[in-house]
């Protein structure tokens, strides 16, 4: 009965230190983020601004039914899906590309992996005005251009362009997270199934096809879902490079631009909240999307 007793105040006391040392992260995810995401869906119904919040009031879907015709929030959705399907495909492959290759017995192999995830590490920022320097109309790029016969453009003042450029530097800047992941799924393959498929005679292709790629796929799954929340939620690039405005044209307005320009450009922070609501709904849903076509690879 005594050591019951014993039990029982050992159990009590873990559980109080299990909750006293969970209790800093649960106040702080409270305060920092589950309270304002439950503030901002409440404003997202109200007429609201920061500069004068009594003023606010309710207003219902008014806030969710002028986003049907917001112009500008169907531009910045256009090209915030167009990067999207180009980007992600682009960098996924591009990634499978070099982790193979860094996985492989070639010399040096542990310098191209510094090399290629370097510019993961920098900050997005300062790619951004690398990226400006190079592609302005008397940049790096335009001057090799003109070298082959090839008139170059001012690409980021260049409607046609601009979002493209971005893409490259999107691509440029952000492959070398996704090759590290496919680089760590490659390290996981058991050689013995290489080995064996190789004394039955199968080249490099057919054990890339039968092995490698199938084995893979929850890791493909996982940097696709990461991309594609990635890819919705630019911001840096797009506000850099066109100084806030999402120009020319609204050539390189993106969701989380027009968010940020209605909510602390325009003070008008109900409509923002509306609109970033729409955008988590749309990532959900694809995110579930991707999960039902991939469920074979969860588990």
């Amino acid at each position: 009965m005594k050591a019951h007793s014993i039990s029982k105040k050992k159990y009590i006391n873990e559980t109080i230190s299990g909750y006293a040392f969970m209790m800093p992260f649960v106040i702080s995810i409270s305060v920092f983020i589950i309270g304002p995401l439950i503030y901002a869906f409440i404003i997202s119904f109200k007429d609201f601004s920061y500069l004068n919040p009594s003023s606010s009031h309710w207003v219902g879907f008014k806030n969710y039914i002028g986003l049907l015709n917001d112009q500008t929030f169907k531009r910045a959705l256009l090209n915030t899906t167009i990067y999207s399907l180009f980007v992600v495909p682009t960098q996924l492959f591009i990634a499978l590309i070099l982790a193979l290759v860094v996985d492989s017995d070639i010399k040096g192999k542990t310098f191209f992996r510094v090399a290629y995830y370097i510019p993961t590490v920098t900050s997005t920022v300062a790619v951004s005005v690398i990226f400006l320097y190079l592609f302005k109309a008397d940049g790096l790029v335009n001057t090799i251009l003109s070298k082959v016969g090839i008139h170059g453009q001012a690409w980021f003042n260049n409607v046609n362009f601009a979002l493209p450029s971005i893409m490259m530097m999107a691509i440029w800047s952000s492959v070398g997270n996704y090759m590290v992941i496919f680089l760590a799924g490659l390290q996981d393959i058991p050689m013995e199934l290489y080995e064996a498929a190789e004394v039955d005679g199968a080249n490099k292709f057919q054990r890339f096809i039968k092995i490698t790629f199938p084995l893979l796929r929850h890791v493909v799954f996982f940097n696709l879902v990461v991309s594609l929340i990635g890819t919705f939620q630019i911001f840096d690039q797009a506000y850099v490079v066109s100084g806030g405005s999402g120009g020319p044209l609204d050539a390189t307005m993106t969701v989380v631009l027009d968010i940020y320009k209605t909510g602390f450009k325009d003070f008008n922070m109900g409509y923002a909240s509306a609109m970033a609501f729409v955008l988590f709904l749309i990532i959900l849903l694809l995110t579930l999307l991707q999960r039902l076509l991939f469920r074979d690879e969860m588990y």
